[in-house]
């Protein structure tokens, strides 16, 4: 049973409860990485601040929601699923602001973030309407036919990552840090953003829940995996382009010196 010590304001986590462990570990990982991507942010390149800064909103404003989603699955045990899509909604379209800033030096237009932006926008409030508004009991037809036009905004920014105008703007710079960095990227969105359709399908009346009786619960635990993963990983991602963005600028530096000696 899930308490909590009102007197101390001290929450009791059960010992064999894993989605609660998850929140707390997504709570202060998300925190830490926010903490981590702006102290950094100072010793990059400047063409690089922006994307850090970015990186550490995204994890900053996870670590938020996930401060007030635990407690509210602690005190009622039933999933957050508004304060999800609020953070979401915010987090989301800012993981896709970090391919139109790679990709600016190449000729990126903003008309690429818009088209990024309403499809993640597509993504989440049909994910939202498949989920808040299921009918008592689970709808299979209602959790498929959202989670399907859910899938339509996810495909277009796996293709547009993959193959479609972000891939041939990084081919276009002949950088091969901007290059690795888009396909690392590409990667988390194939395969780690593939873990939230997983937990939609755990809901009542999705697939998983009615094919193996998965319990929802099981929603919040994929759902904490994922942005841990995803959000934190994004930002290693960005982070690790701007330090060999940075070692690079050093060994052109030091080349002339070196040559002379």
């Amino acid at each position: 049973m899930m308490t909590s010590n009102v007197l101390f304001n001290i929450v009791t986590i059960p010992v064999d409860d894993p989605i609660a462990f998850t929140f707390f570990i997504g709570y202060m990982a998300m925190l830490a990485a926010s903490v981590f991507f702006f102290l950094e942010r100072g010793s990059v390149e400047g063409k690089w601040k922006l994307s850090l800064l970015v990186s550490g909103l995204i994890t900053g404003i996870a670590a938020i929601h996930y401060y007030y989603m635990r407690d509210y699955y602690l005190s009622t045990g039933k999933t957050p699923t508004a304060l999800r899509y609020i953070d979401w909604t915010l987090t989301v379209p800012l993981m896709c602001v970090e391919f139109y800033l790679l990709t600016k030096a190449a000729g990126a237009k903003i008309g690429l973030l818009w088209k990024l932006i309403l499809a993640s926008l597509l993504m989440l409030v049909a994910g939202y309407i498949g989920e808040a508004f299921n009918p008592v009991g689970g709808s299979t037809s209602h959790s498929v036919l959202w989670g399907t036009i859910s899938t339509v905004g996810y495909v277009y920014i796996l293709y547009t990552a993959w193959f479609g105008e972000v891939a041939q703007l990084a081919s276009s710079t002949g950088d091969a840090i901007v290059i690795k960095g888009i396909r690392a990227l590409g990667w988390f969105v194939l395969v780690g953003w593939a873990i939230y359709p997983i937990g939609y399908m755990c809901m009542q009346g999705g697939w998983l829940n009615t094919a193996f009786g998965w319990q929802p619960s099981s929603v919040d635990l994929f759902y904490n995996v994922a942005d841990a993963i995803n959000k934190i990983g994004f930002g290693l991602v960005i982070y690790g382009i701007a330090a060999a963005g940075k070692s690079t600028a050093a060994v052109r530096e030091l080349s002339p010196t070196a040559a002379t000696a």
